[in-house]
């Protein structure tokens, strides 16, 4: 009698995990949800864009300080005439 409670208890939690699952998987699908989806990859993107960014400026410092140079308009390159 116990395996029997313990197995249809198995089953009901199964289920219930796989109807919730079912349930997102729609969601997703939906117009909102893929809005919410490219909204999420979109915000991702620019956070990683901007962590380079900031990385580059902070190693750019860090060269320009080791070179001793003050500004980008010091920097050598081809004159202007």
């Amino acid at each position: 009698m116990f395996k029997r409670i313990l197995w249809v208890g198995i089953g009901v939690g199964i289920g219930a995990l796989a109807a919730r699952r079912i349930i997102q998987l729609r969601d997703a699908a939906s117009a909102e949800g893929l809005n919410r989806t490219v909204g999420r990859v979109a915000d991702g993107l620019h956070d990683v864009a901007y962590a380079f960014r900031e990385g580059m400026a902070s190693r750019e410092t860090e060269l320009r300080a080791a070179l001793g140079i003050a500004d980008a308009d010091a920097l050598p390159g081809p004159r202007r005439h």
